[in-house]
């Protein structure tokens, strides 16, 4: 199966939301806590390995980085010239359809600075509420852990703004299959029982599971529409 995220390339690192590319077309944000796997997942999802930066050290995406995708591939032409639709009018040496992943900052290492941490904060904050091209998240979780108070914020956030959120449960190989298989539907049943809605999966860079269908819950993202 051909790879609808293959062709990812580095756009551009931004201090501030006002750096970000043009607020147009559709984008998917990454999000997690320093240590969970987020560069490795954005790695994985795209095949390019060196496209995120990897760090034994956690907390070393101090910056939004935004990642261009490849125009609409192996997407039914109907859905591809609705979201084209639904997009503002292109501008001058930009397509109407941009595509793109977002790799927010990794929240919640100690080693950051506290003035950064609340520079982040407060970016990430109005990136989620202002961004018109955002239409999902991907959370990151370490499926060894309980969600941690980030990973209920963003939950909530995305139930509250109805923005789609799909759970990567990373690291699975860390665990037996079993064992994963437990988090997974333990996920699911807290999900329930608060009330907040999103989907979730079990995911190993490492190992490669899960991958397809990460791209695949991905490219459905880009296909959201959002209101306003």
């Amino acid at each position: 199966m051909s790879n609808p995220l293959q062709g990812a390339q580095f756009m551009l690192a931004a201090h501030r939301i006002s750096q970000l590319p043009a607020d147009q077309g559709a984008e998917v944000a990454f999000a997690g806590r320093s240590n969970a796997g987020k560069s490795s997942a954005l790695n994985a999802l795209t095949n390019h390995k060196g496209l995120a930066r990897t760090s034994k050290t956690p907390g070393r995406t101090q910056q939004m980085v935004a990642f261009s995708l490849p125009p609409y591939r192996d997407v039914p032409v109907s859905r591809a010239q609705d979201a084209q639709e639904r997009a503002p009018t292109s501008v001058e040496g930009q397509s109407a359809a941009d595509l793109r992943l977002i790799d927010l900052p990794g929240y919640g290492y100690a080693k950051v600075p506290l003035e950064m941490r609340e520079h982040w904060k407060l970016e990430i904050d109005a990136y989620l509420h202002q961004r018109r091209s955002l239409r999902g998240l991907v959370l990151i979780v370490d499926i060894r852990h309980p969600l941690k108070e980030f990973d209920r914020m963003m939950l909530e956030f995305c139930f509250a703004t109805q923005l789609p959120c799909h759970v990567l449960l990373t690291k699975a190989d860390k665990l037996s299959r079993g064992q994963a298989t437990q988090a997974l539907a333990a996920l699911r049943k807290q999900f329930a029982a608060e009330g907040l809605h999103a989907t979730a999966q079990i995911f190993s860079s490492s190992a490669g599971t899960g991958v397809e269908e990460a791209r695949q819950a991905v490219v459905n993202l880009l296909h959201q529409s959002r209101e306003r």
